[in-house]
């Protein structure tokens, strides 16, 4: 089968890395994972890398994501969302200008304690399991960036929140900060990413949908692996600059009449298309382009 990246409409249900292992047994592969958690009552994009796409990992986790959530306004659990215990309760309600004044306070940078009932790990343990028993730790705050939140009226109770955010947000702890600062505790209802590493749902499709097709037609539905790094510019290599490459060697700009700031990431091609991903460096003689990721 093909490297690259499956988008995954994943459904309300299944964990992250359930949905992981169904697309190695729907497409066969040996190498499979995910990047990004989604919890298992959240829907949307789940972006899966296969085979030697599982080397682009680490560049997809860094991308901003785009959510649609249902805040509950009145209630706090646990797990802050509406899966967890409820731990308080509230009737009353504060006005929708408040509300959406509230909301907008949250635009732009601010610190945020990831909650307990989540994928991070402290002492090799993921705080989710860590909160199953019983146990607690503090959690330093960490500066999340909210790029932009529509806000829409649902009901008395509850508003549809669209944010776009930088990596590492909790649209769970967003909602429970909301409703803390109103007075009357929040918890999160329903939750889609709807694009992640610029993927979008228009580029997703379900398990079962993937289980229907043909095995042309799942093919076709795993992009490249270079396509992860379109935005980045491509360098085509000469024969002799190529097999420096392939073997992880350093290009000096100069050698092959290129001009890059330093930091760029390019896609590195030979004669027969796209094989490493390569960075701008300062070397002693000079920017050279380092391969840093071979596919």
């Amino acid at each position: 089968m093909k490297n690259g990246v499956i988008i995954v409409n994943k459904e309300n249900g299944p964990t992250s890395q359930g949905v992981v292992n169904r697309i190695k047994r729907i497409f066969g592969a040996s190498k499979a994972g995910h990047t990004g958690t989604l919890d298992p009552m959240a829907t949307g994009v789940l972006p899966v890398l296969v085979e030697r796409g599982v080397k682009a990992s680490e560049f997809m986790l860094t991308s901003d994501k785009h959510y649609v959530a249902t805040l509950l306004l009145g209630v706090t659990t646990d797990t802050e969302d509406v899966t967890g215990q409820t731990l308080t309760t509230c009737d009353s309600i504060p006005t929708e200008a408040e509300v959406i004044s509230a909301v907008n306070s949250f635009v732009g940078e601010y610190m945020q304690t990831p909650p307990m009932f989540s994928a991070l790990k402290v002492g090799g343990k993921k705080l989710c399991d860590l909160a199953r028993d019983g146990v607690t730790i503090d959690r330093q705050p960490r500066q999340v960036t909210i790029h932009s939140i529509g806000v829409e009226k649902i009901n008395d109770r509850e508003y549809s929140l669209d944010v776009h955010c930088s990596k590492g947000t909790y649209i769970r702890t967003l909602c429970a900060d909301i409703g803390a600062r109103l007075g009357c505790g929040g918890t999160m209802k329903t939750l889609c990413r709807a694009s992640a590493s610029g993927f979008t749902l228009a580029d997703a499709h379900t398990l079962s949908e993937l289980e229907n097709m043909t095995d042309e037609e799942r093919e076709s539905c795993i992009f490249p692996v270079e396509y992860i790094f379109r935005a980045c510019p491509e360098v085509k290599l000469p024969e002799f600059y190529a097999r420096l490459a392939h073997h992880g060697l350093e290009i000096y700009l100069k050698k092959i009449g290129a001009h890059f700031e330093l930091g760029q990431l390019v896609r590195l091609c030979d004669a027969n298309g796209f094989f490493a991903l390569g960075e701008v460096r300062q070397f002693d003689d000079g920017p050279a382009i380092k391969p840093i990721r071979q596919f």
